[in-house]
């Protein structure tokens, strides 16, 4: 019979990153049902609620630990890794000797080492406050925190602006600074590209494809993914475009967003006439190239030859290559917002309207966790699915149940999904993922997989490695997004493809 144990640990702080990943690492012990390790904050104890558990006399100011497993010894061994884990990384209110008091806000940090870049990952309702600490305290910020109002950022911006400081973010899952990867953060060489971008996967797929060209960058600084849009005007975009103008390790400014206002849009085309950097835009959305040919263009204004994007063809023959295949519907799983539209953009402009929980201007809107029917594509990183869960970077587990129940529907023709490497990412996204295209295609050998292999070399997941799991399972991978998204448009079409 399966036994539960809930503990709380009063006043211990952990950001919501370390423990998504001790989350995982004991949700998958053996013997293990369900585990949570988690602020206990109100969407929190909602979630522990959900997941069975009974738990009282919690605040948000409280560590949660709840697991239950399917006996006695299995229960000790899952809650003592968690406490193993957790004490290797100590918890922010806990550090320091027993004569020692540690910093409890960003500015009293600040006093003891100076003003430099914090980095906000608590809860959204408590984002702002943190944020606004550390730019009284003179340092620039990085909110890597979501479900953040817009009136609250465009506070943080505006304040930020006044103090000549830059604010990254609110939901800013991405950037590189003095050569350090904060948040899902690819591993990539210095060089002289710097990257503005609104779009935190957007930014690792244009990473990844420069590294793949051996071009690297001086930085990358998110913004969030709503900056370029009417309520918050690009603020956070012209302040970094302004920040990279000055850098002299910058000899090409990049400019990437998600679907942006158009008059958002103008407005830092105009900025960037003052600027001495050469700037490039790569606007995903509807009438614009897609990322591997804004890669491109950036690989020839540096002068350099345009590599042949890794890719790894699938299973040799493949019925489904064929004009005369009848393969269905195209379902898109997505865990990055960006590489989702861009995968849509391409689909629509052959399939015709594909619908969405975020869609295209003008397109279909489908809840995601309904039925679905025709062509689909989901973010299933998307904020609404994200409130007290382990984003699907870090824990596939929703992710893959859904791919497996889309595969198992003889409607569907096509599935086509990212797999996402580099820091903070599932530290072997493939051996979750392979095990489930192997059985689909098992039961379906008629099933189409593309996978979208977001990777650089240096990932320390290994890019061959996981892109040969992936391969041997019988996906068709592609490091390229577009090209994925294009083959697998491609098959549903029943066009020829080589």
């Amino acid at each position: 019979m399966s036994q539960a144990r809930v503990t709380t640990r009063p006043g211990a702080y952990a950001d919501s990153v370390q423990l998504m990943q001790v989350s995982q690492l004991v949700g998958s012990a053996d013997g293990v049902e369900a585990a949570l390790v988690a602020m206990a904050t109100d969407i929190n104890l909602d979630l522990a609620r959900d997941m069975g558990f009974t738990v009282s006399d919690a605040t948000a100011d409280d560590l949660l630990i709840a697991v239950r497993a399917t006996d006695t010894a299995a229960l000790d061994a899952a809650v003592e890794l968690a406490e193993q884990r957790l004490a290797a990384r100590p918890l922010a209110r806990e550090a320091g000797g027993a004569d020692e008091v540690p910093a409890r806000t960003v500015r009293s940090v600040a006093r003891q080492v100076g003003p430099a870049l914090a980095l906000i990952s608590v809860p959204g309702p408590h984002a702002f406050t943190e944020a606004m600490d550390a730019l009284d305290a003179g340092c620039d910020v990085l909110v890597f925190s979501d479900n953040v109002s817009v009136a609250d950022e465009v506070r943080l911006k505006e304040v930020a602006a006044q103090r000549g400081l830059l604010v990254m973010g609110p939901d800013c899952g991405t950037a590189v600074v003095g050569g350090i990867g904060l948040g899902f953060a690819n591993v990539v060489q210095p060089g002289p590209v710097g990257l503005v971008a609104a779009s935190g996967t957007g930014a690792q797929q244009l990473m990844c494809l420069l590294d793949a060209a051996d071009i690297g960058v001086s930085a990358v600084l998110g913004v969030g993914g709503r900056d370029l849009s009417a309520d918050v005007g690009g603020r956070g975009t012209i302040a970094a475009l302004d920040a990279l103008d000055a850098d002299p390790a910058t000899e090409l400014i990049v400019v990437l967003s998600k679907p942006a206002d158009p008059s958002v849009a103008e407005r830092v085309r105009a900025r960037t006439r003052f600027a001495s950097t050469p700037v490039q835009f790569a606007l995903v959305g509807p009438g614009y190239p897609d990322l591997t040919a804004a890669a491109e263009d950036v690989v020839r204004a540096l002068g350099f030859r345009t590599p042949h994007w890794p890719e790894w063809p699938g299973r040799a023959p493949a019925p489904a290559r064929g004009p005369a295949s009848a393969p269905g519907a195209l379902r898109g799983l997505f865990s990055g917002g960006t590489l989702c539209v861009e995968a849509m953009v391409i689909a629509s402009q052959r399939l015709g309207p594909v619908a969405s929980n975020i869609p295209l201007p003008g397109g279909p809107y489908v809840e995601a966790t309904t039925s679905m029917t025709g062509h689909v594509m989901l973010d299933l990183g998307d904020d609404a699915l994200t409130r007290g869960r382990p984003h699907p970077m870090i824990d596939p587990s929703l992710r893959l149940a859904r791919l497996a129940g889309e595969a198992a529907d003889p409607a569907v023709g096509v599935i086509l999904l990212d797999v996402v490497l580099g820091h903070a990412a599932h530290r072997d996204p493939a051996a979750e993922v392979a095990p489930v295209v192997a059985s689909a295609l098992a039961v379906r050998p008629e099933l189409t997989v593309v996978v979208s292999l977001i990777a650089s070399r240096r990932d320390p997941q290994d890019l061959n490695r996981q892109a040969s799991m992936l391969h041997r399972a019988g996906g068709y991978v592609f490091t390229s997004n577009a090209h994925a998204a294009r083959f697998a448009t491609s098959i549903v079409a029943r066009e020829p493809v080589g």
